[in-house]
Parts: structure tokens; C-alpha cells; sequence
């Protein structure tokens, strides 16, 4: 039965996903509302781009978990290009998600007002050297 050790890069891209998925759940921004009424503002990662950031690190846990489904054959999608692609399109949503909220106002997104934001961005750099692990993997 062919079955493919787990190995350093997939076991990193696991546990850098699921800090994604947990760094969806917290706000990515905070604006308090004034003294005129106004009430704050609070967005994660459910609203415009980030749920591409969210739905990316589900399909990287598909992605990892997909040999293991397939059975005894090899299966031509677990390649470091279809981790590349995804990290890539994942970090290009939440770079396109933070920038849009530097418009709105760069002191929401301190640490203390955006705790789901920072860390997505931890789960991101470690997904990008899971990336690179896997790539450096001999193919089995």
C-alpha cells in the first residue's frame, strides 16, 4: 500500500494552516467609534478578501490530507507547485486585504485591535517555509 511519510514541509503546512484557520476567527481590524455616536468597527477575516485566506488554508489541509484519501496510487497534485500556487494566492489576498484596511485608518491594525490579523500573518510566514520545506522533500 503506497503511503507517503508526512515529513517536515506537510506537518509544518498543517500546523500553519490551522493557525490560519484560528487567526480568522479574532478581528483583523478595530476602529473605536468618536464622540459622535459612531459605533466601532470590527472585521475579520469573513469580510471581502480574507475569506480567500480562509478558504486557502482549508484547501492547503485538503491538500496535505489528499494522499491519504487517494488510496494506494500516487497522486500527481501533491507537488510543491500546487503548495506554491496556494501559498502565493493566500498571500496575495491578505496583502490586498491589509492594504485596504491602511486606507481605512493604519492605527486600526495594531496588535491589541487586531489579534486575528497578527496572527495570520505568523500562520503565513510559516506556511511560506513549509512551502520551501516541501520543495526541498525528495519525491518519492
Amino acid at each position: 500500500m503506497h503511503r507517503r511519510p508526512l515529513g517536515r514541509g506537510r506537518l509544518l503546512a498543517t500546523i500553519s494552516a490551522l493557525i490560519i484557520v484560528v487567526g480568522c476567527i479574532p478581528p483583523w481590524f478595530t476602529v473605536a467609534g468618536g464622540a459622535t455616536g459612531l459605533t466601532a468597527l470590527t472585521v475579520n477575516a469573513f469580510t471581502d478578501k480574507g475569506i480567500v485566506v480562509f478558504v486557502g488554508a482549508l484547501l492547503v489541509l485538503a491538500l496535505v490530507s489528499l494522499p491519504y484519501a487517494a488510496g494506494d496510487k500516487p497522486v500527481a497534485l501533491d507537488r510543491t507547485l500546487s503548495f506554491a500556487i496556494l501559498t502565493g494566492v493566500i498571500v496575495g489576498a491578505f496583502v490586498w486585504r491589509v492594504v485596504d484596511l491602511l486606507g481605512i485608518d493604519p492605527t486600526g491594525l495594531r496588535p491589541d485591535l487586531a489579534p486575528g490579523l497578527w496572527l495570520v500573518a505568523i500562520g503565513l510566514l510559516a506556511l511560506v517555509r513549509a512551502t520551501y520545506e516541501i520543495s526541498r522533500e525528495r519525491r518519492v
